[in-house]
């Protein structure tokens, strides 16, 4: 479903990303691991096409990408929940949600009701500004608006970070939903190791703005998670 291969991205003329290789298949969970500032989220704005510069091949579903604009690269079936959410605070949670719909090839304006079956907080929260939401909530609203781009890949960063157990309970569990009921193919950037090896098929570790270890998520040892995350 998404085909990496020996990417280089550049902000400016300063390498943040040096031959970077990943693959994710059709419904599979993979979770980016690695210490702050060792490229994940770099790697999530190379495959939306956010850097200065990317060489080498990302291709999505079998269709080159890398080259295109980042709203076709939408239009082709990447969603995008970014860390700190990008929640615009001023907006209503409909608006919020309406924001996704019209980053699809439909583009009518539609908010599918099965993303309340899945957070029903914002279907109670539908007229509240997303400013005046708590973190956990916001966090509910940008993956919810994610999904209504109606993605065949969607793209999560840190999304427990900073949030509440309770919800990240929740989000655990819509996530692992999503994935094992209706194939979606996720790709999560995280920290957190335990809530990586629950929900993950694969693993890929980063560091230093390269690929330093990946696998099978039965094979993300302490000795590697030592190596390469501890601080």
């Amino acid at each position: 479903m998404l085909d990496i291969k020996n990417i280089d991205a550049f902000y400016g003329n300063s390498p943040a990303l040096q031959n970077v290789s990943m693959q994710v298949a059709k419904g599979e969970f993979v979770s980016v691991l690695g210490r702050n500032g060792v490229g994940k989220t770099t790697l999530m704005r190379a495959i939306l096409g956010l850097m200065d510069r990317v060489t080498g091949s990302i291709t999505l579903d079998g269709q080159e990408i890398n080259g295109m604009d980042t709203s076709d690269r939408a239009l082709a079936g990447i969603g995008y929940a970014p860390q700190g959410r990008g929640i615009l605070p001023k907006f209503t949670v409909r608006e919020n949600l309406l924001m996704g719909t019209f980053a699809t090839a439909k583009g009518n304006g539609e908010i599918n009701e099965w993303v309340f079956e899945l957070f029903p907080i914002l279907k109670e929260f539908l007229n509240r500004r997303g400013g005046n939401l708590s973190g956990g909530q916001q966090q509910q609203l940008a993956i919810a608006r994610a999904l209504l781009t109606d993605p065949k890949v969607i793209l999560l960063d840190e999304p427990t970070e900073g949030i509440q157990p309770n919800i990240v309970e929740q989000i655990e569990e819509v996530l692992v939903r999503l994935n094992q009921k209706h194939g979606l193919t996720i790709v999560l950037v995280q920290q957190n190791v335990a809530f990586a090896r629950r929900v993950s098929h694969r693993f890929v570790l980063m560091d230093r703005g390269s690929v330093a270890a990946g696998g099978s998520v039965d094979e993300l040892t302490d000795d590697l998670v030592h190596r390469h995350m501890a601080v």
